[in-house]
């Protein structure tokens, strides 16, 4: 059974043997250690050294803003960099250590300003590669799972006005985050028209990052109003396709969220970020039942407390394992407290189970 064949079994209840062993990454003061540690100089050499594989082969198309603002450097000094960023945000970025950037101006601030982002998300064949056929006939003969990238209904919003005045705009114009949704939806279903008739896909695969650790930024009206259609829109979409997984990527307290997702077609959870809430994929699952699937549920802060409890977190999402529907990943990018052997250690006992 290829790892293609393996992935849709579990996602869809029926027979399997083992785990997929996929490596995702870890910070760039992660990665530095575990090169000192002997892990290869070498980025195309990590999946071999791990005996892991990536997680999909992503379709290649661009669905961003087309054309996107021109990048430019407005200062830079030893520590950092300040630029206007391709997405039209003033952004600090610091060049001492892994840090998200300090966001410092926003050219989409209200409605009146919503155009010029509007026309860069339409159709456009710029956005397929001259190639794709070459590509798509390569990913047909993938032994990976192939997934279409479905964007964020929310996400792109939050980070294209800063999240205060995104937060802002929930309560005083809802109307114009439904518009950016469904413009975005739009934009992913003709994307969705061009390529699966060319290859089949296994998954839809967007995000959001809209919740922090009390639960998120929007609020569960206003996203089941503006953002729930979308996700409608585009689920349906997929599965006029024979695709029926929608992921979305959301870190933080999703719990509120997650009924809406359900709504909208998507039921796949990744990274289900364990955190200081102490998220449960079996609890979800028990509430949720079969449909709603998990990609990841591994707190990434075990692979740092030794092997005993590596032992003891994998244990405890067995019987989840077992059931189907969910594949075992640490629920973040690795964090530099994880000694290279263990994390080693950690991929070698998911490779060991068998079911």
């Amino acid at each position: 059974m290829t790892s293609r064949e393996l992935f849709r079994n579990i996602m869809h209840y029926r027979q399997f043997d083992r785990m997929p062993v996929w490596h995702w990454t870890g910070w760039a003061e992660t990665l530095e250690r575990w090169k000192k540690e002997g892990m290869s100089e070498d980025p195309s050499e990590h999946l071999a050294y791990f005996k892991a594989e990536a997680m999909t082969h992503g379709v290649p198309i661009n669905l961003g803003l087309l054309p996107a603002f021109e990048q430019e450097v407005i200062e830079e000094t030893e520590t950092y960099r300040l630029v206007r960023q391709e997405d039209g945000v003033v952004a600090r970025h610091s060049k001492v250590g892994s840090t998200i950037p300090h966001y410092e101006g926003f050219l989409l601030k209200d409605r009146s300003t919503w155009p010029e982002y509007k026309k860069r998300l339409q159709p456009d064949p710029k956005r397929i590669p001259d190639d794709i056929d070459e590509r798509l006939d390569k990913l047909n003969d993938s032994r990976l799972p192939v997934s279409f990238p479905t964007c964020s209904m929310v996400g792109y919003l939050r980070n294209w006005m800063g999240p205060q005045q995104f937060c802002i705009t929930c309560c005083e114009d809802p109307d114009l985050v439904a518009e950016v949704a469904d413009t975005i939806a739009n934009l992913v279903c003709w994307g969705i028209d061009q390529i699966a008739s060319k290859t089949a896909i296994d998954l839809g695969w967007g995000w959001e990052d809209i919740c922090f650790k009390t639960g998120p930024l929007v609020q569960p009206s206003v996203f089941k109003y503006a953002a729930v259609p979308g996700y409608r829109k585009i689920s349906d979409r997929l599965r006029s396709y024979g695709c029926d997984l929608h992921v979305i990527d959301c870190d933080g307290r999703i719990d509120e969220l997650v009924p809406l997702w359900l709504e909208g077609g998507v039921n796949v959870l990744f990274p289900v970020e364990i955190g200081t809430w102490n998220a449960d994929p079996m609890a979800f699952r028990r509430k949720y039942g079969k449909e709603l699937r998990v990609i990841g549920g591994i707190n990434k802060l075990v692979l740092e407390r030794g092997r005993a409890a590596i032992d003891a977190e994998i244990e405890r999402r067995k019987p989840l394992m077992a059931e189907g529907g969910f594949i075992p990943l640490p629920d973040h990018i690795i964090t530099p407290g994880t000694p290279l052997a263990d994390y080693c250690y950690y991929l070698d006992q998911i490779r060991a189970l068998r079911f």
